[in-house]
């Protein structure tokens, strides 16, 4: 009786193993074929128009840090427009999104936070990330592209500014050359 139930159980054993190989296990990740992706370096030049004043401001104070002539401690919101030419009367190709906070407590200089959202153009509905900081009486600034979506899928790059304009208000009018390798679809 001993011999049957070993018999068996082996059968068993046999039979349940060659299901084994069938059961694949749960994956996180897969690899991804670069296949239609094209690399591309992009350069773009525009304007940030950051609106302090008048009706419809597009930067507001949502924190102000203690007095300070380096505004440290102060926190922005912005939604200010990104323009094809220096003019404020330009056309609007985007907006530049997020925030800049006063970083330095002995000079003036900001951490930003900002997603160019582009509205207009080949590159509407796409986006560009900066993460860094922005020395701001330097006369050219880099900051860091970490990121985008749409046609700047996989982005990384720097971002130039330069002021063009300001006001006692706040106003400012900033020229940003951004220079890009991102991949976009071979459609």
């Amino acid at each position: 009786m001993a011999s049957i139930f070993t018999i068996f159980t082996i059968l068993l054993l046999i039979i349940s193993s060659s299901f084994i190989p069938l059961i694949t296990p749960h994956q996180f990740s897969r690899q991804l074929s670069s296949f239609g992706m094209i690399p591309k370096i992009t350069n773009l030049q525009f304007y940030f128009y950051d609106k302090f004043s008048g009706p419809k401001p597009t930067a507001q104070r949502i924190v102000t840090g203690p007095t300070s002539n380096t505004f440290f401690g102060t926190v922005v919101m912005i939604d200010d427009a990104l323009l094809e030419t220096q003019s404020k009367n330009s056309r609007v190709i985007g907006r530049a999104q997020g925030l800049y906070a006063g970083e330095d407590q002995t000079t003036l200089a900001f951490l930003m936070v900002v997603n160019y959202v582009f509205t207009a153009g080949k590159y509407n509905g796409s986006t560009l990330s900066v993460l860094g900081r922005n020395p701001a009486l330097q006369t050219v600034r880099e900051m860091p592209i970490l990121g985008g979506t749409g046609l700047f899928r996989y982005a990384q790059g720097f971002a130039l500014a330069s002021t063009k304009w300001f006001n006692n208000a706040g106003d400012a009018i900033v020229e940003y050359n951004v220079t890009v390798f991102h991949f976009e679809n071979d459609d």
